[in-house]
């Protein structure tokens, strides 16, 4: 299963664009407590590579796994899902 969510990628907001060619994209999901099976919902934040600079704050995209591309980035933009308003 999780080498199908990996193929897949991951959907996630874009949090930052500061740098050239890079956006940082927090991906939220939830997990159940082990003892208690409460909802928590927790986030990781990717950096991912953009190579047209077309990714804006507040955009959700989806990110797939590629070679590494420098010593942070291991994942590039493959859509923009839906547009910041």
């Amino acid at each position: 299963m999780a080498i199908l969510e990996e193929s897949r990628g991951r959907i996630g907001i874009v949090i930052s664009n500061a740098m050239d060619k890079s956006v940082v994209v927090q991906v939220s999901y939830i997990i159940p407590h082990k003892l208690y099976k409460k909802r928590i919902k927790r986030s990781a934040k990717f950096m991912a590579h953009d190579e047209k600079n077309v990714c804006k704050v507040g955009d959700k995209v989806r990110i797939a796994s590629t070679r590494p591309t420098s010593k942070r980035k291991r994942w590039e933009i493959v859509e923009i899902v839906q547009k910041s308003k």
